[in-house]
């Protein structure tokens, strides 16, 4: 279990993590301008936290690095407690329609942020990322999930390939998302656990992954566009999953 201490801004991201009881924070760094987002968070739990008020150009610092818009919000956190995907499936084994999203080789954190601020809002049950090339301090990641990363299950595994063979073995369809598939996503029959499992933009699914597929799908666009961005197209599918379950 990861136990270093790394930083993250926005004001979002900052206080989803003040409000995660599953999340250590030590310091939060703040303008005196920005202390009323805080206001939104128990100031029970702010009693323990160390509290830094700093100039916007001192701010502008510490997010020298990844160059995003902090909103005078900056804090230092602890990688929460996550369950990993063999537990979860087994405290799972009753549920139904489980929907479990896999990124293989997506390592631009924005992008990441992005889906993970989709699949939270879509009620996607888990995300499962490669331990070795998953950006799990970058500022640019929690900034972009707007919090959302407080709010979804993550799944690091050593293996995409490895994790999928096991979700087979415990009734998961897996469902690669290939830009040359023939069917599109809306057709398929999204009854019963699903994995949708999206590869990197520059050349999508690799060969074996392609292989351990149960199906390949599609998000059939405008023939003028060439594709859609990863997030806006993961986007597309959950919204999509979600709507179809609810009315079911």
């Amino acid at each position: 279990m990861k136990k270093t201490s790394f930083l993250i801004a926005g004001k979002h991201a900052v206080t989803e993590a003040l409000k995660n009881p599953n999340r250590r924070v030590f310091k939060v760094f703040l303008t005196e301008e920005s202390k009323k987002s805080l206001y939104r968070v128990n100031q029970n739990i702010l009693k323990d936290i160390k509290i830094y008020y700093k100039t916007k150009k001192e701010l502008d610092r510490m997010c020298s690095k990844d160059q995003i818009s902090h909103q005078g919000l900056i804090a230092e956190i602890e990688h929460k407690d996550e369950i990993s995907l063999k537990d979860y499936i087994k405290q799972n084994e009753n549920k139904k329609n489980i929907t479990i999203v896999a990124l293989e080789d997506v390592t631009d954190p924005r992008n990441i942020g992005s889906i993970i601020r989709s699949a939270a809002s879509f009620n996607i049950d888990g995300l499962i990322v490669r331990e070795k090339t998953f950006p799990s301090e970058s500022m640019l990641l929690y900034k972009s999930s707007s919090g959302s990363v407080e709010h979804l299950n993550i799944f690091e595994v050593s293996n995409i390939n490895t994790a999928l063979k096991y979700l087979k073995t415990k009734n998961f369809w897996i469902n690669g998302f290939d830009i040359s598939a023939k069917k599109d996503f809306s057709t398929h029959d999204w009854n019963g656990n699903n994995v949708l499992l999206f590869g990197s933009e520059g050349y999508g699914l690799k060969y074996q992954t392609l292989k351990n597929s149960d199906f390949l799908l599609s998000i059939k666009i405008n023939k003028k566009i060439e594709s859609l961005n990863i997030s806006n197209s993961a986007a597309v599918v959950f919204h999509y999953i979600n709507k179809i379950r609810k009315n079911t």
